[in-house]
């Protein structure tokens, strides 16, 4: 029974020894926190140049109390706080020695969330939206792979330079490369207008075209996109001119004085699935957009 007793004893002893080994490591930590604290009240102070008799005198406490919280004895009351920051010039988060998450944007955001203010309510809107598009993409990942190509379905100018660039003169496409191998090779997409290249190619089809001269030379039989005066045609490459598949329209042949230009090689029709849709192609251009900036 004794050795019970003294059991107990042992076991209640080591119990409170226990908690005050726990109190005296909470005090030493709240003394560490308030040394913290009272550097930086310190610092900030003597950054401003000012006695602790001013700080003291604008947050109604005594010099006492400036004094003992920079030492780190004790720490300023919550209540008088917003007026210990004020009277410093400092923020509560420079105060406690916390990371200021506001803070840590870079020039870019700062710079899009002033774009974004500037924005009218309905345009503001939109961004919201598009921006919820590509957090959800990004999330299920299911953002498919999207290549921006020219459409060439404007007229072109009179005095137009078969050597500028054709996507000045054209509109954006926005197409799925993996529904179709041809639409990694094309540079352009040029729509077929008529009938003259029926059966093969109907009026409204696109076309995809690898320009000239970076696909191979075009030979014989086959199918190009050419440029005779202002005017583009989808023909068939042959000795004595340019054909066409529908039989009740003439060889168009030429002079050699007539300018007969090779855009490129007819790669085959772009099937309307290949189209990116207008949210896809929308992400594209925000994602693109931003690389940009």
């Amino acid at each position: 029974m004794k050795q019970h007793k003294k059991s107990n004893i042992s076991v209640s002893q080591g119990r409170e020894e226990s908690a005050g080994k726990k109190s005296n490591i909470s005090d030493h930590a709240h003394r560490k926190d308030a040394h913290a604290v009272g550097g930086r009240i310190k610092y900030y102070r003597e950054q401003q140049k000012i006695d602790q008799k001013v700080i003291a005198e604008k947050i109604g406490v005594t010099s006492n109390a400036i004094s003992n919280w920079e030492n780190g004895r004790t720490r300023p009351d919550f209540s008088v706080v917003p007026k210990l920051c004020e009277a410093l010039g400092i923020t509560l988060y420079e105060l406690y020695g916390i990371e200021n998450k506001q803070d840590t944007y870079t020039d870019k955001e700062k710079s899009m969330v002033e774009r974004y203010r500037g924005l009218s309510h309905p345009h503001q809107l939109a961004v919201d939206s598009l921006l919820s598009s590509l957090e959800t993409a990004e999330n299920v990942g299911s953002f498919p792979e999207i290549i921006k190509l020219v459409c060439c379905d404007k007229g072109l100018a009179a005095g137009f330079d078969v050597g500028a660039e054709f996507e000045d003169h054209g509109t954006p496409i926005y197409l799925y490369p993996n529904t179709n191998a041809a639409i990694r090779q094309a540079d352009l997409v040029f729509p077929v207008n008529g009938d003259s290249m029926e059966p093969e190619y109907h009026d409204g089809d696109l076309v995809l075209v690898e320009k000239y001269p970076g696909c191979p030379e075009l030979q014989y039989g086959e199918v190009g996109a050419f440029m005779v005066g202002n005017s583009t045609y989808i023909k068939v490459l042959e000795e004595d001119g340019l054909h066409s598949y529908n039989e009740k329209y003439d060889t168009m042949t030429f002079s050699d004085e007539e300018n007969v230009y090779l855009i490129g090689r007819v790669l085959g029709i772009l099937d309307p699935e290949s189209i990116a849709s207008d949210k896809d192609a929308e992400r594209y251009e925000a994602m693109h957009a931003a690389d940009d900036d």
